[in-house]
């Protein structure tokens, strides 16, 4: 980099020295020189400087912005520390790894800690032992490095969405007296939020390179596990959607739906239900976004595509480890892929993001409310949208990709010393049709593609080359990218048909143009028809 410098030092001097002393020179010339000098100035920037040029030119609010936001429904305390040293202290020797989608011993802890370490994934999973885990806990809470946070999604993005004062936020969820102590003062808690005691998540952060027996981890991340009984339950769903009638939302952010996984089968059947009738209590002129999370059983996966609640929301948020368990459950494109193998595949990813919302999107013949997409990967993230319901798109992904410099490197702007381009700089945008090859220009680095009424907006990261808190950055990109996306249609086109083969419930289709018929239309007041009786 210094060589470009002096290079281009040479040459300003040299163009001076040409004006200075040689008038004579035509003016073509000289401007010729000119040009020159202003490329080589650009060429000696950065990329990362470049980039960040960019977004901070395309970042602008949009025109129709938040005033309330209610979020819900999982909040805990987050105790984080590393988790090769508290393995340690637990007195746990490295060893082979193997994937647990429930942890019910200390072993299942360190074969999953070591196998999730080795891919440098992000996992989170449900420690089934109530007393084991009280002893860990408490082991990482009194660790002289363990620091305590905020933790849970929907508090993690409530919080981030607290840092703007022109924002008011009501966050629900099951909250105790530390994290009530911790939360931003600009959070409204409902009373029957409080709880009296505080649900604790254990974080086990690893850096780059550090090595573990013959675990080595090709980057940062974390590895979460609880034994989270009222977030599991998902205790406050209920209060949460009580709630939003006298708080008056203009936009709905859910999460935690992953923490069902501790519960039985019977148990996640009948609350995952209970949930889809609650979330379609919310009128249908409020946007809902969905914040997905770490999931491992793929029925409760496929039942939450399936029974109604991606048709019920109008965003969803998810990362790499979260869009392939989707695929895989539902047997999507690309479902024989078994894990990501470094950067994930823009192609693979574009084809996948696709076929979601070709599937369970809105479209000219099927009722359902999803529109968006926001993926987010280490080295990249993609925002994804049915064409005609969703504006600002550039700045709200450039904003995505802003804070996770930020964030992960604990600066309020991106020092561009501190981290470094991992995305591929040319990449095609499918894998299975025939796709558009696209070269990076770092001065225009949010890339905008087309497919069959759906456009994708891709922008790298500037990933921090020594993080100081991977955890919660994925509901930071959410909540900025939430924050900066602007909505352009969101009530539905909301008709039900009166049929008889449903009987217990009118089927969401749209009429026929002109034939209003057998059809009801649904006013504001919920995203469902149920009927009490057999029609």
């Amino acid at each position: 980099m210094w060589q470009k410098s002096v290079c281009v030092g040479l040459l300003a001097l040299a163009v001076g020295y040409l004006c200075l002393l040689g008038p004579e020179l035509p003016q073509s010339a000289l401007q010729h020189l000119s040009a020159s000098l202003l490329g080589g100035l650009r060429r000696a920037r950065s990329l990362e400087s470049r980039m960040v040029a960019a977004w901070q030119a395309a970042i602008v609010r949009p025109a129709r912005g938040w005033a309330r936001v209610a979020v819900g429904v999982n909040a805990c305390v987050d105790v984080v520390l590393s988790g090769v040293k508290l393995l340690e202290a637990l007195g746990l020797d490295p060893g082979d790894g193997k994937n647990h989608a429930v942890l019910n011993s200390r072993q299942d802890l360190q074969e999953a800690f070591a196998y999730f370490m080795q891919k440098g994934a992000a996992a989170e999973r449900f420690f089934s032992d109530a007393e084991s885990f009280h002893h860990i806990a408490q082991t990482a809470s009194e660790y002289p490095d363990a620091q305590l946070y905020v933790g849970g999604n929907a508090a993690l993005i409530g919080q981030k969405l607290a840092t703007n004062p022109d924002l008011k936020i009501l966050l629900c969820g099951p909250v105790g007296p530390k994290l009530h102590e911790l939360l931003d003062d600009n959070l409204v808690v409902p009373p029957e939020s409080m709880q009296e005691r505080d649900e604790f998540h254990l974080i086990l952060e690893y850096q780059a390179g550090e090595e573990w027996g013959q675990v080595k981890a090709p980057n940062a991340n974390r590895f979460i596990f609880s034994h989270d009984v009222s977030n599991g339950a998902l205790n406050m769903l209920e209060v949460f959607v009580s709630s939003l009638d006298e708080f008056q939302p203009d936009l709905v952010v859910l999460s935690g739906l992953h923490m069902m996984e501790g519960q039985s089968k019977e148990m996640r059947q009948r609350r995952l239900l209970e949930a889809v009738a609650s979330i379609s209590d919310i009128p249908t002129d409020i946007p809902i976004h969905l914040e997905l999370a770490s999931m491992t059983d793929q029925d409760l996966m496929s039942n939450i595509m399936h029974q109604q609640v991606f048709p019920l929301v109008n965003s969803i948020g998810l990362n790499e480890q979260e869009l392939l368990f989707l695929t895989q459950s539902a047997s999507g494109p690309h479902a024989s892929l078994a894990s990501w193998n470094g950067v994930p595949d823009v192609g693979v990813v574009s084809d996948i993001l696709f076929w979601i919302l070709k599937e369970h999107g809105r479209t000219t013949d099927r009722a359902s409310d999803l529109t968006r997409i926001h993926f987010h990967t280490l080295a990249y993230h993609i925002l994804v949208t049915v064409d005609g319901y969703w504006g600002n798109q550039i700045a709200a992904v450039a904003a995505g990709a802003r804070a996770a410099g930020t964030q992960a490197c604990a600066t309020e702007t991106i020092d561009t010393s501190k981290v470094f381009l991992k995305a591929p700089l040319e990449f095609v945008t499918s894998q299975t049709e025939a796709p558009s090859k696209i070269s990076l220009n770092p001065d225009e680095p949010v890339v905008h593609w087309h497919r069959e009424g759906v456009s994708f907006h891709f922008t790298p990261v500037l990933v921090c080359k020594d993080p100081v808190r991977t955890v919660g950055l994925g509901d930071a990109i959410s909540a900025e990218g939430l924050l900066y996306s602007e909505p352009l249609i969101i009530k539905s086109n909301c008709w039900y048909l009166i049929s008889n083969e449903t009987r217990h419930r009118f089927q969401r289709v749209l009429p026929p143009e002109g034939q209003m018929a057998g059809y009801l239309r649904c006013v504001n007041r919920g995203r469902l028809v149920v009927l009490e009786t057999d029609v």
